[in-house]
């Protein structure tokens, strides 16, 4: 069975460690890997991953050119191993957004990586709408989605979005919102919206990941680990609980995410 990884985080070796820890840090989750892009190579090589889809998120506006330059290395020198994705801030001017996205389709980039919570805007912000008017009919947006302790990710924020851009193709990450798994209901039937199942699988119980699955489609539906956080290994395992058919199977681990990052 061919399998993508739809959703892992990759930094230089430098900053690895500390980003990850980073990450632990904000969620209160113990992060299990270094975030080193030769451990998540290992990794996947064990497990039979054979492309990853790869973000980094901007923290602050300076920092997007940077990272792209050198997530375009990373998919260059991986030789087509990892499509990466594109970081924008939602503080940088409607000039900056356009010129980094022209830059992101000179680079090979597949898509653009938000993060809500850690940027701080609420993902229905008009604030906002200079990237996806961009972005829409060009670029998939990857979002993070969900976070109880906060108001800037729930489900219903990505649903005004995908309402007033209907042309704008997304993914809700972590099945459209983690640890507001029970108000994803409002994100039911939209065509233009992918999901994945990252930083999910170990709290769901697996008839709720069924649950999700089948309101969203399997159609809809791509793996994906959120490494470093977690592994391709434990996710397959959780994922086998699921007893999902050989169909469901090969679209979710690799048809939705080949089509939609055109691997």
């Amino acid at each position: 069975m061919k399998i993508i990884d739809s959703h892992v985080h990759i930094y230089p070796d430098k900053i690895a460690e500390r980003a990850s820890q980073s990450i632990s840090d904000f969620y209160d989750i113990p992060v299990k890997y270094d975030g080193t892009i030769n451990k998540l190579l290992d990794i996947c090589k064990r497990s039979g991953v054979i492309n990853c889809v790869a973000c980094s998120v901007a923290t602050e506006p300076e920092k997007v050119p940077a990272i792209n330059d050198f997530m375009a290395k990373c998919a260059e020198e991986s030789n087509g191993f990892f499509a990466c994705l594109a970081a924008l801030h939602p503080d940088m001017s409607e000039l900056e957004i356009e010129a980094e996205l022209a830059r992101a389709e000179t680079l090979k980039l597949r898509g653009i990586k938000l993060h809500p919570d850690i940027q701080r805007f609420k993902i229905d912000s008009p604030a906002v709408f200079k990237i996806y008017e961009r972005a829409e009919g060009r670029f998939p947006i990857l979002f993070h989605t969900g976070d109880k302790r906060y108001n800037f990710s729930n489900p219903e924020r990505l649903a005004n979005v995908l309402r007033e851009f209907p042309r704008l193709t997304a993914v809700g990450a972590h099945f459209g919102g983690w640890s507001e798994w029970g108000d994803c209901g409002c994100l039911e039937g939209f065509e233009n919206l992918y999901v994945d199942t990252s930083s999910s699988l170990y709290e769901l119980e697996p008839a709720r990941a069924n649950e999700l699955i089948n309101m969203f489609g399997e159609e809809r539906v791509m793996f994906g680990t959120d490494y470093p956080m977690w592994d391709a290994d434990d996710e397959l395992v959780f994922l086998k609980k699921l007893n999902l058919s050989e169909r469901a199977e090969e679209l979710i681990f690799y048809e939705n995410a080949k089509r939609l990052y055109n691997l």
